[in-house]
């Protein structure tokens, strides 16, 4: 490799300045969730805000056990950890959402939904292997970038580039984005407008590494031979190098373009294999590998590792620590610069463990503050993170939720054993599907949509699968609650995961008490409002 200083001026300075500040930063040893607070606390003391009280205990609950599990808590989870005193009940909680399976299956959604978006696609067989085995996040980047398929751990992984392979445009500008948080689409057909860092160069430099992948069937290879050419702004023409976006050019052996007979032969051994559903020989130089490999090396792996936290740490606070988070650059700070530089550091000392930065996010007080801002003070800057974001479900979480919440709580009992109550949820999480297409991935600026709104407002799934008058309904239950005030204090603890409120209560008896006559009815008017009520629909 070889630098260019003319282009590596501005990465270069950034990289230096990070590690400069690298013997600023508190020890390696500390524990990630006490690093996350102590730079948080030290922003919010410097800008003179208290923050927001932690949330309650059921509020929290619910909240990790969301994010954790991809589900609302049952109703005798809900009250056993309210009236639990153990004060090592948080952590153990964590641990054990984290021990259990829903926290792989939950893992692979979210990451299934973040790295093919925008696709008709799916690598969830390939991420519910990597996520059950532990890989770490390295080597899912190679396996999905460079993907054997003779390699059966590495099954499916390749599909990250199929799916895009036929717009190698959104191939770049996706891989850019979700492993690097860069969104290079603005420097190519010019220099960057309003940031510096990003030119021509690296929009076609990363375009190079992927230039060269074609499709044989339902296989991916790569040529040996390949130029990328682009115009200039002057007009001029110029063949792109494989640049990472650092501006570090790999340098890769020489190879002589084919002439017109060797494209033709070229061509009839792809349909040899295409009939023969045999993949291409690998290339003698890959490109795609030489991208990993540019990516990982230690003096750049910088924007690797910042990729990956910024990603995790905006799933969990609903705003990364730069936001959005497909611009990171220079003209486009981090809110914590020395927070995001220590767990982009502990991500690469700890062998790129996802398990490790989870754990200290869930664990650490800034995620369990509450999402209420009782203060007369003005609501806080959200990049100060003084007071937790409501956060819309995921489709699969909503789903499943909803499918929790309408359950006879019977059905659910406290004292399940780990084991039989995962097998439940998977379960419910199977029967969700089908309400689970009818809802939107939420994007930052989320509203409801009409297809939802639809359905809760005449659709025949919510009455045939969350309000029926069966004995493993929700609604079951309640005709069997000795009055009014029971049924009230029974839905609440099973809709929303938490003690009902007194207000609540008497509001919801008073409901059901003026409807005698049609008191089925009145109860299922009165589930169907909680269900589809905002403080459903949200992790709060």
């Amino acid at each position: 490799m070889r630098l260019l200083p003319a282009l590596l001026l501005i990465a270069a300075s950034c990289t230096l300045a990070a590690a400069l500040r690298a013997d600023d930063l508190l020890p390696p040893d500390t524990l990630p969730e006490q690093v996350i607070d102590h730079y948080i606390d030290a922003r919010l003391q410097r800008a003179g805000v208290s923050p927001a009280p932690s949330a309650d205990d059921a509020n929290l609950l619910r909240r990790t056990t969301l994010d954790l599990a991809g589900r609302i808590p049952t109703a005798g989870e809900a009250r056993a950890f309210v009236a639990s005193s153990d004060s090592g009940k948080r952590q153990q909680l964590v641990g054990r959402l984290m021990a259990s399976p829903a926290f792989n299956r939950q893992q692979t959604a979210e990451f299934d939904a973040l790295l093919m978006d925008g696709t008709k696609s799916s690598i969830k067989e390939y991420l519910a292997k990597a996520f059950r085995e532990n890989f770490s996040w390295d080597r899912m980047f190679r396996d999905m970038i460079v993907g054997e398929p003779d390699d059966a751990k590495q099954q499916g992984a390749i599909r990250f580039v199929a799916s895009r392979a036929k717009d190698q445009d959104k191939l770049t500008v996706d891989t850019s984005v979700l492993f690097f948080g860069v969104n290079v689409s603005c420097a190519k057909c010019h220099d960057h407008p309003l940031v510096a860092d990003w030119k021509q160069d690296h929009y076609y430099g990363m375009l190079s590494f992927f230039s060269r992948t074609f499709e044989v069937g339902e296989f991916f290879g790569e040529r040996e031979y390949g130029k990328v050419n682009f115009k200039t702004v002057a007009g001029d023409s110029k063949d792109a190098k494989l640049m990472f976006l650092t501006g570090t050019v790999v340098e890769e052996p020489q190879s002589d373009e084919p002439n017109d007979k060797s494209k033709r032969e070229e061509k009839q051994r792809i349909e040899e294999l295409k009939k023969k559903k045999e993949p291409p020989p690998p290339p003698s130089y890959s490109r795609r590998s030489a991208l990993v490999d540019a990516a990982l090396k230690d003096e750049q792996s910088e924007f690797f590792s910042r990729a990956i936290v910024n990603h995790v740490w905006n799933r969990f606070f609903g705003r990364g620590l730069v936001n959005p988070v497909d611009q990171m650059h220079s003209e486009n700070t981090a809110s914590h610069p020395d927070l995001l530089a220590w767990l982009a550091r502990d991500m690469r000392t700890s062998g790129y463990d996802l398990r490790r930065l989870i754990r200290g996010i869930v664990t650490s007080q800034a995620y369990a503050r509450s999402s209420r801002w009782d203060s007369a003070d003005k609501r806080p800057n959200d990049s100060l993170f003084a007071v937790a974001l409501v956060r819309p479900l995921k489709p699969w979480q909503y789903g499943t939720s909803l499918l929790i919440a309408s359950q006879n709580p019977d059905n659910l009992p406290a004292d399940l054993s780990p084991e039989d109550l995962d097998k439940r949820m998977e379960s419910l999480e199977s029967a969700g599907r089908g309400l689970c297409s009818q809802f939107e991935v939420p994007t930052a600026d989320f509203q409801v949509g009409v297809d939802e709104a639809l359905l809760f407002s005449n659709g025949q799934k919510v009455a045939g699968e969350l309000l029926r008058d069966g004995q493993d309904r929700l609604l079951a239950k309640l005709a069997d609650c000795p009055d009014d005030k029971s049924a009230a204090e029974t839905a609440i603890w099973n809709v929303f995961a938490r003690p009902p409120a007194a207000e609540e209560v008497q509001g919801m008896t008073a409901f059901l008490s003026q409807r005698t006559d049609r008191a089925a009815e009145a109860r299922k008017q009165f589930i169907w409002a909680l269900l589809t009520s905002g403080e459903c629909r949200f992790n709060y």
